[in-house]
């Protein structure tokens, strides 16, 4: 036969965790009474036969104890009361939990008090880019073996908010030496330069004679340092055929 619970023993610490706590309460009471005679009558101590502080120790030491005791006590029942539970977590393991809640907890707090921290006008910019999704742009790419940085056409698969990386994808096939293939990039957002969009004639930049900007080779995603020497009529079909954009 299985042996039920201790009920009894449980009820019973908890009537002796009850007392405990209304003794502490009646020392604590007759602690603040002595704090407030030696603050009134500081003089006292110095009387031959005052026993002022001797009390007072006494006191503190009664109150150690039954704190201590509460502690046994307490922990007594967090035991009968795992046995209430056999299925579910040990004490030890609820803490745990507890604990670990509280830290994914501080965490979130903190990723929001970031959020927070940013300027307006930084969380326009990172709005802007989570917008590039799905769209062209022109990206700077630093080769391993490249002695300088590179241009391409890319487009935009994914935007990280925390980190500000910025994930584009190069849909140029690469040379058979390179594998082949389309590959990825994980940039940060200073090596992506937006196009203007083409529905939108606020976006449209005017490219002076003189002014830097990068240019698409024809027939690739190749970007090339050139120097507008002028300007056509229509801005619109520069920027449909040679994709400009301004680098300065």
């Amino acid at each position: 036969m299985s042996s039920s619970p201790d009920i009894a023993g449980i009820l019973d610490n908890t009537k002796e965790l009850d007392r405990l706590r209304k003794e502490q309460e009646e020392v604590l009471v007759e602690i603040n009474k002595m704090h407030k005679k030696l603050q009134a009558t500081p003089e006292i101590v110095e009387k031959p036969g005052d026993t002022s502080l001797s009390k007072l120790k006494n006191l503190y030491i009664q109150a150690k104890e039954l704190s201590e005791s509460e502690v046994t006590v307490s922990n007594i029942l967090l035991t009968q009361l795992d046995a209430l539970l056999p299925s579910g977590p040990t004490g030890q393991q609820r803490r745990k939990l507890v604990a670990e809640g509280n830290e994914q907890k501080r965490k979130r707090m903190k990723v929001d008090s970031d959020v927070t921290r940013v300027s307006p006008s930084m969380r326009n910019q990172i709005e802007a880019y989570a917008s590039l999704k799905g769209e062209q742009v022109a990206a700077r790419v630093t080769a391993e073996d490249a002695e300088k940085d590179e241009w391409f056409v890319v487009k935009v698969i994914h935007f990280d908010r925390e980190t500000k990386e910025v994930e584009v994808l190069d849909e140029e096939p690469g040379d058979d030496e390179e594998g082949g293939g389309q590959r990825t990039y994980k940039l940060s957002m200073s090596c992506i330069l937006p196009f203007p969009k083409r529905n939108d004639p606020s976006s449209t930049q005017e490219f002076l004679p003189g002014k830097h900007v990068l240019a698409v080779y024809p027939g690739t995603t190749a970007l090339y340092k050139a120097t507008v020497i002028s300007t056509p009529r229509k801005v619109s079909f520069l920027l449909h055929h040679f994709k400009l954009v301004s680098t300065m």
